[in-house]
């Protein structure tokens, strides 16, 4: 009886709130899929569109704004993040899941309390971006992984990164989803209660109409310049460059296990590039990138290891930077601390300068609290040891200032920026997809697609297995290998030295959005919310006070 009493009061609670519910699924699947591997970028705004009508309904409290973007999150980030079940299980990814999901949860909670205010689509994209920026940076370094303005790398937003970088590029999609969906529900409204009048709220469509047609101009304006700019400069000198993928024996957290092999394939497929250009079929790039973890031997201290890329270096008789594990100053058996290393390898000289990894994965290159998380989880020791490095982002090759942001490390906006600005000339993004799968790779390329145009730079990506890439700077792939496969491209690139507003004013973007949002809050809270209300009733209050004490 206790079980069926349980289960009519649930059936009574979601029946009236099955439509809405419904909504946010629908909502997240649709965010889902305009990334990689689907790669729908119009879905993002219909999903907008979908959470502006659930927020804006009268009946939706603060607590069910919420629980709608709680619901929200899950559909959203479950089915984007399924290659990481494939090698650590299934609680790792439903529980990273669930907590990046509390940020659109936060955001939903938000949203109900600014929707009273004039141009509430404006204040909902301000405060998409303020938990965007939120689940960038907590916990643990955060989490940028999912951010919708990296969903447009296919589609006409993208050049909107050239001005504000990816939360510029999130700003609008979601501004154009909330305000079309104003502009709908306001054309709805006005055909139910008031089109026999002839009476229109021009407030309400005004505003998010204006918000839809800015974006639009920024886009219909920008998109000729930035397509420009990978033609370059008559000063932007040109040069050649290749990315080797080596291939790995096996997909799979084991990867390394062979670690030789690795090692190997990638010297093999250096070799026949050299071989390439000898004949004639390939010409001579001025420097080789390697993917990271392409060597796990320490070619430091391991002269087996450098021997083979010192031959590779000397066969393509160019630079090679090599992605390599190199013991850290305190490492112990007991302790095995390592940096995830990029090494400029001159055919000449040897190891030269080196980039080591400054943004490292937690739960995958290191694990905090590893003395709790061991009695959670036997996947818990299979986390790496590796230790954040230092430096500017840059090392030269060849006589190129080369921006390194490894593999993680693109995700994050400040790790190219301050390349950039450090001189880098090009970018090249080191990657090992090696412990994932075909989805996760696509996703990547998506961000370092960004970073070509937030940057006006070309960006070389080398991956152990795929998907490796050549991509200009205004987000086309000059050339592109497949997953799983040993492969070489072999492209010219121009050198450039010019930067975009989003490199030198991005993070101020970023702020002045975040800080509108907050402030969006904090008016409606003054106004609209039960601070209101307390101080409404003090305000009347006081003249009572004042009263009396004037009788006393």
């Amino acid at each position: 009886m206790a079980d069926r009493a349980v289960v009519a009061r649930l059936l009574g609670a979601l029946q009236p709130r099955a439509v809405r519910l419904t909504a946010a699924i629908a909502a997240g699947i649709l965010v889902c899929v305009s990334f990689p591997p689907f790669g729908w970028w119009p879905a993002s705004f219909v999903a907008f569109g979908l959470l502006a009508w659930l927020l804006t309904r009268p009946a939706t409290t603060t607590v069910g704004g919420f629980g709608y973007g709680f619901l929200f999150g899950l559909a959203f980030y479950v089915p984007l993040l399924p290659w990481i079940s494939g090698f650590v299980g299934a609680v790792p990814w439903l529980a990273l899941s669930a907590m990046e999901a509390l940020f659109p949860a936060v955001f939903g909670l938000l949203a109900v309390v600014v929707r009273r205010l004039p141009g509430w689509p404006v204040w909902f994209a301000c405060l998409w971006v303020l938990g965007e920026w939120l689940k960038s940076t907590v916990p643990f370094g955060g989490f940028p992984w999912g951010l919708v303005g990296y969903a447009q790398d296919d589609g006409p937003l993208l050049v909107v990164a050239h001005f504000g970088g990816v939360p510029l590029v999130s700003f609008a999609v979601a501004l154009i989803g909330f305000g079309l969906a104003a502009i709908v529900m306001e054309a709805v409204r006005w055909w139910q209660t008031d089109h026999h009048s002839g009476r229109v709220d021009l407030p309400a469509i005004l505003v998010p109409g204006a918000g839809v047609a800015l974006v639009l101009v920024v886009v219909a304006l920008a998109t000729p310049f930035v397509r420009q700019s990978a033609v370059g400069a008559a000063d932007d000198s040109a040069t050649t460059v290749a990315a080797v993928q080596g291939n790995v024996p096996r997909l799979g957290l084991d990867f390394n296990a062979q670690r030789r092999a690795v090692l190997d394939n990638h010297v093999r497929e250096t070799m026949r590039l050299a071989e390439d250009v000898r004949a004639g079929r390939a010409p001579q790039p001025a420097v080789v990138v390697w993917p990271e973890n392409s060597s796990d031997i320490d070619p430091i201290v391991n002269q087996d290891a450098a021997d083979q890329i010192a031959g590779a270096a000397d066969a393509i008789a160019a630079p090679i930077l090599v992605g390599a594990v190199v013991a850290a100053p305190g490492y112990t058996p007991q302790d095995p601390e390592a940096t995830n290393t990029v090494i400029v390898w001159d055919q000449a000289t040897g190891p030269g300068e080196r980039h080591d990894k400054k943004i490292v994965q937690p739960f995958g290159e290191y694990l905090p609290w590893r003395s709790f998380f061991r009695k959670l989880s036997s996947f818990a020791d299979r986390a790496g040891y590796f230790v954040p490095g230092s430096g500017n982002g840059v090392v030269h090759a060849a006589g190129i200032p080369i921006g390194v942001t490894t593999c993680w490390e693109v995700i994050f906006d400040r790790a190219a920026r301050e390349s950039v600005l450090n001189g880098a000339q090009f970018l090249a993004v080191p990657t090992n997809n090696a412990t994932f799968d075909e989805s996760m790779s696509a996703q990547l390329l998506s961000f370092a697609r960004l970073r070509a145009v937030e940057h006006d730079r070309f960006v070389v990506v080398a991956g152990t297995v795929g998907i490796s890439a050549v991509i200009g700077p205004d987000g086309r792939e000059l050339g592109r290998t497949d997953f799983f496969t040993p492969a070489y491209l072999d492209s010219q690139i121009r050198l450039k030295s010019s930067l975009t507003p989003a490199t030198r004013w991005g993070p101020v973007v970023q702020g002045v959005i975040v800080i509108a949002g907050v402030g969006g809050f904090v008016w409606a809270m003054l106004h609209n919310g039960p601070l209101a209300d307390k101080f409404a009733r003090r305000r009347h209050e006081a003249p009572a006070a004042e009263k009396s004490t004037t009788k006393e």
